[in-house]
């Protein structure tokens, strides 16, 4: 951080308390006068770091009451296919393998061409309190001899990300692609126990190997009041 902005520094300093747990979600900031003392800086500077921190969803400012932590202490592993996944801690969540066979690829918009065999894997992430579906995925991963078996003994915990891992498919690269669903379709409302025409977040992904052969893409529908997209760069 060294050459960076005093506000960008500050910021670095109270993330990094954020994450650790030293700062947990709920509890508050100190005060901006509190923070110029410590920081030994301007309450302009104090504020633009705040909201560096707002704007990466590790905090919540309300004028007259100061700011709090939102951060849940939970990360997302990329490498575990939750990209985009910033969901709140207090949501718990169960998976259901709603299809998995060998079959043609039909999803429309896939870099994979129509037609071609794949491993079939359609997995719905439902709300436990609820009963609501907030994530339906369609995977679709280019057959190979390693994908053998798959079809007729399940995924590896139930998760294709563990199962992919324990065949030697690792992922090395990827492309990733976020739009807004409009209308979810009446045939997915069903699944979902939603409503048709409710906006969602979709999301397409596509992971290639070591030798730049296609591992998987899949195509993700999403709540938007659970999931965003947060980059940086």
């Amino acid at each position: 951080m060294i050459g960076a902005p005093k506000s960008v520094r500050i910021a670095h300093a109270l993330e990094s308390e954020i994450r650790s747990g030293t700062l947990r979600r709920g509890d508050p900031l100190a005060s901006e006068n509190a923070m110029v003392k410590r920081f030994s800086v301007s309450r302009n500077t104090v504020r633009k770091s705040l909201e560096i921190l707002a704007c990466k969803g590790l905090i919540t400012t309300t004028n007259g009451i100061g700011s709090f932590v939102t951060f849940d202490g939970r990360t997302i592993d990329d490498r575990a296919g939750w990209s985009v996944a910033l969901a709140s801690g207090d949501v718990h969540m169960s998976t259901r393998v709603l299809l998995l066979v060998r079959g043609s690829m039909e999803l429309r918009d896939s870099p994979v061409s129509k037609g071609a065999d794949c491993l079939i894997a359609d997995r719905l992430r439902v709300r436990d309190d609820t009963g609501q579906g907030v994530s339906l995925e369609r995977s679709r991963l280019p057959w190979r001899e390693k994908l053998e078996g798959v079809p007729e003994h399940g995924l590896l915990n139930g998760s294709l990300n563990a199962t992919l891992k324990a065949r030697g498919l690792t992922v090395q690269s990827g492309v990733q692609w976020a739009n807004v669903l409009v209308e979810l379709s009446a045939p997915d409302a069903k699944l979902m126990a939603r409503s048709p025409g409710e906006p969602m977040l979709r999301l397409r992904r596509l992971t290639r190997a070591a030798d730049h052969t296609v591992i998987e893409y899949v195509e993700s529908i999403l709540d938007p009041d659970l999931f965003g997209l947060h980059i940086e760069f």
